[in-house]
């Protein structure tokens, strides 16, 4: 069993900041559970129990939808360089939309992206850290250019065509709650 605490510690601040790739799951109350790799400058931490990510657009939206159902989500990060461990932050999420009041508060924190899709709050109940031996160690190279280029050929029209046709609905057929109709 790994160490548990009920809140971000220095340490566990400076781990995270230093991670290029973070996983998060979600499930809904039925049907399928997703564990989704997240990347790009988009994980922020806003205090010792409140992190926050930007969701940029991908080919579904599980995680928004499942979070209309079950606020629960776990973050998880590795170290693949140095040092070997594991991070989970366990918790209650909420989506965060550009209809919302909220979103002009911390979207600010990221750079500008067409992809920036919903902004994903996270209150943090439980961290935990594990040793992390068996995961491999590997080097970065940088991150993908492939989705930014993407968004900013599509446009902003172009980008909420997608989200209408690919991310209104899970793969269980449970809305995603993108746009307010």
């Amino acid at each position: 069993m790994g160490k548990i605490s009920e809140a971000l510690s220095p340490f566990h601040k400076d781990f995270i900041l230093k991670q290029k790739m973070f996983f998060v799951a979600t499930a809904p109350k039925g049907g399928l559970i997703n564990l989704s790799p997240k990347g790009l400058d988009s994980f922020r931490i806003l205090d010792d129990t409140s992190v926050l990510w930007l969701n940029l657009t991908g080919s579904g939206n599980e995680t928004a939808a499942h979070l209309l159902e079950d606020s629960r989500m776990t973050i998880m990060m590795n170290a693949f360089e140095g040092p070997p461990m594991i991070l989970r932050l366990y918790g209650q999420a909420r989506s965060i939309h550009p209809r919302d009041d909220e979103w002009l508060q911390y979207i600010t924190m990221f750079e500008p992206s067409l992809a920036a899709r919903q902004l994903i709050l996270l209150k943090v109940e439980k961290v935990m850290t594990s040793c992390g031996f068996g995961v491999p160690l590997m080097e970065y190279q940088g991150d993908r250019e492939q989705l930014p280029k993407w968004a900013d050929k599509k446009g902003e029209e172009g980008v909420q065509a997608y989200w209408r046709e690919k991310n209104t609905v899970s793969l269980d057929g449970k809305p995603t709650g993108l746009f307010s109709d």
